[in-house]
């Protein structure tokens, strides 16, 4: 399943819900697109799969929508609070189209299937609706939205990966990148839409993703992020090759980590997002074996109280993600741990409550995307549940649990100070260009002074950390 993350404690870090354009200025083009994208990782990635397609059509992307021929917005159906603010984009595009005939305007992604009768008809917000599996489509439906036709494809499918498309790096910072390594989900969690908006489990090619990661090596591109909704549920009958003809046994995540990490011993990896019951040992051993391979974790919880997490089809119990945790801390003492946590899920009582709050204590988590339950329509638990929690109560709950994760974040960047992590540079800090941004392997975001030394960003430093606030470590280079 996808993971939910609202509420960032990293405000520096690229993970977590983001809204924003994802643009990249080309003047070469006679037609111009514009594309913003909402919600998690998989969607900027989708966003750059469509970049290339696209391109290959003849469009430029820019940076300003109101110079755009095709304005897209790659949508999120995760929170209601997402789809109210697609939908005030909407209306404010709208009115940009009413002053400049031939604009188009698109919704794809999450809210495609479920919204396209009220974008499209009631509301007339948009001329073109796609699926996250039709994007190879979007030339053909472009063409018939200029005819003046609503354009739509929201079929799901159970063979598309887009292994073949090489995505354009939106807005790129040149050094780090994400790979998308599979589609879909087949697990049903009763609060998520995903199962039923992106469709089932399926993963893609090995060889092309091994391919793709050298090739972003090659072009400068120190770490890559694979992403997938489940990334630990991987795997993939058409072994790698051997380069002797002859393939190998299927490939499991373990495995395909390990190739990535051999394409160079100066590419990073990461990866995102493990569901607690398939994590193993296998990968955890991977992760220890390889220097490159980030030690981090992203393992959502949702809940600490088992009665929950089985309301929830989470699938394991209290006692078994603690255990979990205790394994990856024995096989990688120093591997950073995050989390996602819902508040207020249906029957929540305050003892279910306080169990949330203990498993954090325990699971010492450096950061956690924390919201409170909101039911989407079309779920498990929308079917089954009546959302019985008030929002007072959940708001109430929520902020206990995010001033507690707050107290964990600070207490997990003390921990740090008069340590020495090798950072990989990303570029200025936000807030002042006197300084280098960068993330140590546990995802932790470092800020140091750039000193006059003639580093620059893609290069590995070492930096003895002396000071830290709740969400930075702030160093200096040795």
């Amino acid at each position: 399943m996808p993971d939910l993350k609202i509420n960032k404690v990293h405000d520096e870090s690229r993970q977590g819900e983001s809204y924003g354009s994802f643009v990249l200025d080309s003047p070469t083009h006679t037609k111009k697109f514009y594309i913003e994208s909402y919600g998690c990782q998989m969607n900027f990635a989708d966003s750059e799969i469509v970049a290339s397609i696209l391109q290959d059509s003849g469009f430029g992307a820019t940076r300003n929508f109101e110079e755009a021929d095709l304005i897209l917005l790659n949508t999120c159906s995760i929170r209601e609070k997402a789809e109210q603010t697609v939908r005030k984009r909407l209306t404010e595009f709208r009115k940009l189209k009413q002053g400049k005939a031939g604009t188009l305007i698109g919704v794809l992604g999450c809210m495609a299937e479920r919204l396209k009768s009220k974008f499209l008809e009631e509301e007339k917000l948009v001329d073109i609706v796609v699926g996250p599996d039709a994007y190879r489509t979007l030339p053909g439906l472009i063409i018939e939205a200029e005819s003046g036709q609503k354009a739509v494809n929201v079929l799901l499918s159970r063979e598309e990966t887009y292994a073949d498309i090489s995505p354009i790096r939106l807005n790129s910072n040149g050094v780090t990148a994400f790979v998308s390594i599979m589609r879909g989900c087949n697990n049903m969690c009763a609060f998520c839409v995903v199962p039923f908006t992106r469709g089932r489990e399926r993963s893609r090619d090995a060889d092309s993703i091994v391919k793709e990661c050298t090739d972003l090596f090659e072009q400068g591109y120190r770490e890559v992020t694979l992403l997938g909704q489940n990334v630990d549920s991987y795997y993939s009958t058409n072994s790698l090759s051997t380069g002797s003809g002859q393939g190998e046994a299927p490939v499991t995540f373990a495995k395909l980590l390990a190739n990535v990490a051999s394409i160079d011993p100066q590419l990073r990896i990461r990866f995102s997002t493990s569901h607690p019951k398939d994590i193993t040992d296998e990968v955890l051993l991977t992760m220890a074996k390889h220097e490159n391979i980030c030690k981090n974790i992203h393992l959502p919880v949702q809940s600490g109280s088992t009665r929950i997490l089985q309301l929830m089809n989470r699938t394991y119990t209290r006692e078994w993600y603690m255990a979990k945790i205790e394994r990856i801390r024995e096989i990688m003492p120093d591997c950073g741990i995050s989390s996602d946590i819902i508040s207020g899920f249906c029957t929540e009582t305050d003892q279910d409550h306080r169990d949330t709050l203990a498993l954090m204590e325990f699971s010492n988590y450096d950061f956690s995307y924390m919201f409170f339950y909101s039911e989407r329509p079309g779920t498990l638990a929308a079917r089954r549940y009546t959302d019985d929690i008030p929002e007072e109560i959940k708001k109430e709950r929520l902020d206990e649990i995010v001033k507690l994760q707050n107290r964990l974040s600070r207490e997990s960047n003390k921990r740090d100070i008069g340590k020495t992590f090798k950072v990989l540079i990303e570029g200025d800090s936000k807030k002042s260009s006197d300084d280098w941004m960068g993330r140590s392997s546990q995802n932790k975001v470092v800020v140091f002074a750039k000193d006059d030394l003639n580093y620059r960003k893609g290069d590995y430093v070492m930096v003895n950390v002396h000071e830290c606030t709740g969400a930075t470590l702030i160093g200096k280079i040795i």
